[in-house]
């Protein structure tokens, strides 16, 4: 209602973009997802949306939506001019996207989370899903591309480094990062205030990626981040040949970490919703210890899944 008072009601349908999703915990039948459509069409005042994304598909989510055939209903509402273009918005694997977007060749865009810091990480996998959608021809929405802030609040050393650079403020370098990347339709910015808003005007108006020299001081950012996980886990998947539980260690690994530098709510996500659906969860390791034989780094892994567990599982 608040878009419809302040945007929709005030300007020309053809001077803007208007997204929507289509979010799970909103619907249980095929039925209810005209209806529910419907009522957000009401709700922000117009005729269609410019684009309309099924919400944080993942393999568990996607599997309902297959199930109730939400993405055929999707089809009808563009054939009826309802929807303009028809995308998801993803958290998963790589391997999960790459099943999507085979599967429904007719998917127009992908929304996707990357960022510098993120970019190689082995629990969000920003690179490997930009592959994917690079692979599938598919124009890119980025979002987190600042992650929640937390690449403009930097730490004092990394703050420096960008200082040294000149007067771009740090969201300058985060947000030209991912905008650098071919395929990328769409940067998304959360800004707080006007001055964050003239910020991101004054760069992104005359576009320029980074330069050879940015692109270092990124790296040396992106390192300091890196140091601040307190598992160095190098990911190498070992551990996991011989847990009897089939538990995800490396990806609950990179959760914590991600949880201790950042403290935001996507590494509850992540271990919630895509590296425990499948897989046992931290507090369900025997400790057995078969994975600490075969581990290279001699990580005291069961001991840190204990940390995982209280960090992930309380209540």
């Amino acid at each position: 209602m608040a878009l419809k008072a302040c945007l929709t009601s005030r300007y020309p349908r053809d001077q803007y973009i208007l997204t929507d999703k289509l979010s799970t915990h909103h619907f249980n039948k095929q039925e209810e997802i005209r209806p529910l459509f419907e009522s957000q069409l009401e709700s922000c005042g117009v005729d269609y949306f410019d684009f309309y994304l099924m919400h944080a598909q993942s393999d568990e989510i996607y599997a309902k939506y297959k199930k109730l055939h939400v993405y055929d209903e999707a089809r009808k509402l563009k054939a009826e001019g309802k929807i303009k273009h028809f995308g998801i918005s993803f958290h998963d694997k790589e391997d999960v996207l790459d099943m999507i977007l085979t599967e429904n060749s007719d998917i127009e865009v992908v929304q996707i989370q990357f960022n510098y810091v993120e970019y190689e990480d082995s629990a969000v996998q920003s690179k490997a899903c930009y592959e994917v959608c690079r692979k599938h021809n598919k124009p890119i929405i980025v979002m987190e591309s600042v992650k929640g802030g937390n690449l403009v609040n930097l730490p004092g050393e990394a703050k420096h480094i960008y200082e040294d650079l000149g007067k771009m403020s740090p969201a300058s370098y985060a947000l030209r990062f991912a905008a650098g990347f071919d395929g990328m339709m769409m940067v998304l910015s959360g800004m707080s205030d006007m001055e964050q808003m003239q910020d991101n005007l004054s760069f992104m108006k005359d576009f320029q990626p980074l330069s050879s020299k940015e692109q270092e001081a990124v790296k040396q950012v992106t390192k300091i981040f890196k140091s601040k996980n307190f598992i160095p886990c190098t990911a190498c998947r070992y551990c996991i040949e011989k847990c009897p539980k089939n538990i995800a260690i490396p990806d609950l690994f990179a959760c914590l970490n991600a949880k201790k530098v950042y403290r935001d709510w996507n590494s509850d996500y992540y271990y919630n919703n895509v590296y425990t659906v499948k897989n046992a969860k931290a507090s369900e390791c025997l400790k057995c210890g078969l994975c600490e034989q075969i581990y290279p780094q001699h990580l005291h892994i069961r001991d840190l899944l204990v940390e995982v567990a209280e960090t992930f599982e309380k209540k």
